[in-house]
């Protein structure tokens, strides 16, 4: 192949940003929001009285009691389970949503976790008891399984090449917007008894329903249309995404891209030959990483970690309110400089920013925390500001990167397989760490955060020796002009184009 047909330029491919596009980008990225929403919930509704009183007594009881050990006081197995039980239900979800995606298309898709996460808000906002809470959870996770697999895709796939990472970014950034949301409805909740977490619950829905009225305005990706066999319809798709009728460049792409798909009837047999190795492994590395920074184990448990620092529950909150806006804050700074940057020198800076905070907050609680007692409130402030700086990083790296990467780095015939093993390898180390966190914090103390720490520094080698540059790359040419010239991943392709009948 001529390196004009390997190597499709994207300076071929014109656009320009119309409003409605803009407008699909916005309620895509809703789904972001539902997740976000959903993660920034979780901790401060396990720190609210009325909801441990009524689901948790024990952990209510532990909890008054002032000499109880600070790092102990909310190690509970069934507490950590109402958090964690979402994303093992979207670990197994995402998986059915990968051919949902494929068969149907994104938008069907999208739709799906809206109804799902709608449903869920209303289940939990109204449970009686703890299984029924549990079950407004694990509907929570498929809908979030079958939104995360689908939302990155569908913004991956309408975005110019020039824009893709800041348009998929669009997706964290929605999250951080969620979890500041929730933040917020946390701090305002919490004098609402006793029924202030049911309030915070059952707003998860307000987001579902906006994501459930975008569906119908957001139109399908001319990639699934034109893997589908709807050519025409993709076509005008293209047209009216891009804004312009000369889309002939890119067509040509797409389609070449959709032939070679139609050839894999088992994607995810295909996932496991030698040639997928090389996205797979960076696919699924990402978002172990992602996970192993410690930011959920942050976010999550915001409220309970400030807690236990000496801070009263509404001080807690509030520092959860200034830490999700900082989050915003620092997302948008992606979505600027990721096409300018490119993607490796975000994650590189990041991991070098959060390594030293892990380790400034886990040094400060080591020398200066004991079991009882609290931190003086120069040193909890300093805490705070560690864990701003952290979470600041985390969003202008890490958290958009861990969806953005995997979304671009599969060819067509395994894209919807290879982002379902990305998205349930980022639920199963969610759970882990939803489930984990409270009983490490515990056992390990504040030697939680250099465990953390010296997670960050392994990825951050793994950034500066086996992650390619993927900016201004069409997403069609990938293989050729990325894993094709990494000096590692090169040894995993074939020199040729892999013939039809090792592709099924």
């Amino acid at each position: 192949m001529t390196n004009n047909s390997a190597e499709p330029s994207a300076r071929n491919y014109k656009s320009k940003i119309t409003p409605y596009v803009v407008v699909c980008w916005i309620f895509a990225a809703f789904g972001g929001l539902m997740f976000g929403y959903d993660i920034g919930i979780s901790g401060g509704v396990t720190a609210m009285d009325d909801f441990l009183e009524k689901f948790f007594p024990l952990i209510y009881q532990r909890k008054l009691h002032a000499k109880e050990n600070n790092y102990c006081k909310y190690d509970d197995q069934l507490l950590q389970l109402f958090t964690s039980s979402l994303y093992l239900a979207a670990l197994v979800a995402s998986f059915g949503a990968s051919k949902v995606c494929t068969v149907l298309g994104r938008r069907p898709t999208i739709r799906l976790a809206s109804i799902l996460f709608i449903i869920a808000a209303i289940i939990s906002g109204a449970a009686p008891n703890k299984t029924i809470l549990i079950i407004g959870r694990i509907l929570f996770g498929v809908g979030v399984g079958f939104g995360n697999e689908s939302v990155p895709l569908f913004l991956s796939e309408v975005a110019p090449v020039q824009h893709r990472g800041a348009v998929n970014i669009l997706f964290q950034l929605f999250i951080t917007i969620g979890i500041f949301i929730a933040n917020i409805v946390n701090y305002l909740i919490s004098a609402v008894h006793p029924y202030g977490w049911r309030i915070a619950l059952g707003l998860a829905g307000v987001p579902g329903v906006v994501l459930l009225i975008g569906s119908f305005i957001i139109m399908e990706t001319p990639s699934s249309l034109i893997e589908r066999g709807m050519e025409t319809d993709g076509r005008e798709a293209l047209k009216k995404i891009r804004g312009v009728d000369d889309v002939e460049a890119e067509l040509e792409s797409i389609r070449s891209a959709c032939e070679k798909a139609r050839l894999v009837k088992h994607p995810f047999k295909k996932l496991m030959k030698r040639a997928s190795v090389p996205p797979l492994v960076i696919a699924i590395s990402i978002q172990v990483f992602q996970q192993f920074t410690g930011i959920n184990a942050v976010m999550f448990y915001a409220p309970v970690l400030f807690q236990t620092v000496g801070f009263k529950t509404d001080s807690s909150l509030l520092s959860s309110v200034i830490m999700g806006m900082v989050n915003v804050l620092s997302t948008i700074v992606s979505i600027v400089a990721v096409d300018r940057v490119g993607r490796r020198k975000l994650l590189l800076q990041a991991s070098v920013q959060m390594f030293v905070c892990m380790v400034g907050v886990g040094s400060i609680l080591l020398v200066h925390l004991k079991p009882t007692g609290s931190l003086d409130k120069g040193l909890a402030a300093a805490v705070v500001v560690l864990v701003c700086f952290f979470v600041m990083s985390f969003a202008w790296s890490w958290g958009p990167m861990g969806w953005l990467i995997p979304s671009e780095i599969f060819p067509l015939e395994t894209r919807t397989a290879g982002f379902a093993f990305a998205v349930s390898t980022n639920m199963l180390f969610t759970f882990v760490i939803a489930q984990g966190f409270l009983s490490m914090l515990c056992n390990m103390q504040s030697y939680i955060f250099f465990f953390f720490a010296a997670w960050i520094l392994v990825m951050g080698l793994f950034v500066l020796f086996l992650l390619p540059e993927t900016k201004g790359v069409p997403i069609e040419a990938i293989t050729e002009r990325v894993w094709r010239k990494h000096p590692v991943w090169k040894n995993f392709m074939a020199k040729e184009i892999v013939r039809n009948t090792e592709m099924n």
